[in-house]
């Protein structure tokens, strides 16, 4: 549970910067609601991501990794939508998910999710479970 929590904690954090240091992602909430985005963007990688990992692998080792860099863009936007579709949160990508899905909004995808590995990164060596 301690694990968990520190886990959520990271999360909340690290979305946070990305917010504060991206012009294109931003979060209008309150704690509350960063603890529900962290909870649902732990969901989606603890449970969806090795799936398509899995499902990718093929592709993942022709890029030579590369690709991992798409599906996690793929699921920071998947996490987005879910979050505000389930809880209303206001976390958005270029106005992703209530502008709809555009290419300035994949571009600032993944954007944010290089962005938001380096930021996990650090806040993972920073904070330890």
């Amino acid at each position: 549970m301690k694990g968990f929590a520190i886990g959520v904690a990271a999360t909340a954090i690290a979305l946070v910067l990305l917010a504060f240091l991206l012009p294109q992602v931003e979060y209008g909430g309150d704690i509350v609601g960063l603890v529900l985005l962290a909870i649902v963007f732990g969901v989606v990688n603890g449970f969806i991501k090795p799936i398509v990992k899995l499902f990718s692998l093929p592709i993942t080792a022709m890029t030579l990794g590369l690709f991992s860099v798409v599906i996690n863009a793929a699921l920071l936007l998947f996490g987005t939508w879910v979050a505000y579709e389930l809880f209303g949160i206001a976390f958005t990508i270029s106005g992703f998910p209530t502008n709809g899905l555009s290419l300035e909004v994949l571009v600032s995808a993944l954007i944010a999710a290089i962005v938001l590995s380096i930021i996990s990164t650090v806040v993972g060596l920073v904070v330890h479970d």
